[in-house]
Parts: C-alpha cells; structure tokens; sequence
C-alpha cells in the first residue's frame, strides 16, 4: 500500500476541540496524512486547523455546510484544485434530536433537518467524492455512525426504551443501510466503506466520570477503519475495532 504521507482525508463536522471528529484530525494528520478539517462556519475551521498546526501537523481548514448542495460542490472544486486527490472521507456531521424525542410526538420539520444532515449530507458528499476516492489505490469512507441505530445494541438501540431521540436513531439506522447499500456497489474498486461506532465518549464534561471512555479511543476505531489494508471488510459496522450487529 501507498506510503500513509501521501494520503489526503477529508473529516467533516469538526465544530469544537473536544469533539471525535477534531481527535480523528489530530490521529490521522499525526500519521503524515494530510488532512483537510472541515467545519460549517469557516471561521472554526481555521482556528481548530490551526490549533492541530501548531501541534506540527499538516492539517487544512474548509468550511463545509453537508446540507447544503453549494457548499458541497464548492468544496470538491478546491479539493481538485488545491490538492487534486482524495482517499479517505470521514462522515462525521450530524444532526442531534431532543433527548427523550418520541417517534409519536416527534417535530417532523426537525427530524427532516437531522436526516439531512446525517444522512443525505453523507450521502451527498458520497456521490460528490466518489470519484476522487475510486482513483486512490486506499480509497476509505467511514460513516461515524450509533448504536443506537441498530437493532443489536443491548443498551441504546432500536429496540430498547432508551432516551436518545427517534430522530437521531432513525438516521443512524438509515446512515448504516447506505453504508450496506454503497459497499455493496463499490465491491470492484478498492474503495472500502464501513460505518463506525465511537461508542459511549467523553465528548461532554463530566463524561469520563460517568464511565465514558476517552475521546482518543472514540476516535481511535474511525482512524482504524479509515486505514483499512485493502483487503479489509467493507460494508461492516464496527465499534472498536470489533463488529457490530446491524
């Protein structure tokens, strides 16, 4: 396989420095790929870049808004143009529902507005890159996606009474069904696409304390699937490392 340092990702929904997608950043930049930090106000996108910079990384700042088809075609114009190649995309943006949100009761306009994002703004910025991502020797999507969209997770899936949202979990479920259905088509290139689970993280103060693992190891099993040898799975769903009933 290609020498890590010749790689360029791409990670979107990078809003704040306690976040997943800014220590997916800081882990694949710190393996010599360069990596493209993506946020939607453009103004945070620079101050984290520059935050990971700092640190000697080579990490570039755009602003990216999923949910918006402009901004998705801009972006993948200044990928051509600034670096001209893509191998790992990591679908981090997502749209959150109200705790305890029930499907019953549920405010359709916002349920819309997360499907959206995670969802269609995945899937959108997908069919965009896809073929920057067919012409790597690596090409690598990670879907960031929950166990709360899946039927097998014991404690915060689909089938449990748990507080997470509908809306949330829905879109989930579906992010997981596009991954399924995306491998599924790309099973002659040598693009891999898996959805991820992070698990319960510290991303919120107070959360270690509450048992929720460091954002590091959140991060950690996404960084392990965007550096999938080519022989990898595909169309899997993970967390930490191990697989995940759907």
């Amino acid at each position: 396989m290609e020498a890590l340092n010749n790689r360029v990702a791409l990670v979107t929904g990078v809003g704040r420095a306690a976040g997943i997608g800014f220590e997916v950043c800081r882990q694949l930049a710190s393996q010599g790929i360069t990596t493209l930090l993506t946020a939607r106000r453009a103004e945070a996108a620079e101050s984290l870049a520059g935050t990971l910079r700092d640190e000697g990384l080579d990490v570039r700042p755009y602003g990216l808004d999923v949910a918006e088809p402009d901004s998705v075609r801009q972006l993948t114009d200044r990928i051509q143009e600034d670096v001209g190649r893509l191998d790992i995309l990591i679908n981090n943006a997502a749209g959150t529902s109200a705790y305890g949100e029930q499907a019953a009761t549920a405010d359709l306009d916002q349920a819309h507005v997360v499907l959206e994002t995670t969802l269609f703004g995945s899937w959108r910025l997908i069919q965009a890159l896809l073929p920057l991502l067919r012409q790597s020797p690596a090409g690598r999507i990670v879907n960031v996606s929950s166990g709360a969209g899946s039927h097998g997770d014991p404690m915060f899936g689909l089938a449990t009474n748990n507080q997470m949202g509908t809306s949330y979990a829905v879109s989930k479920a579906a992010l997981n069904a596009l991954t399924s259905k995306l491998a599924l088509e790309e099973k002659e290139s040598n693009v891999l696409i898996n959805a991820v689970c992070p698990g319960f993280t510290a991303t919120f103060e107070g959360g270690e304390a509450m048992g929720a693992q460091p954002v590091a190891d959140g991060a950690a099993g996404i960084v392990w699937a965007a550096l999938l040898d080519n022989d990898g799975p595909t169309g899997k769903f993970f967390r930490n490392k191990a697989e995940l009933a759907w």
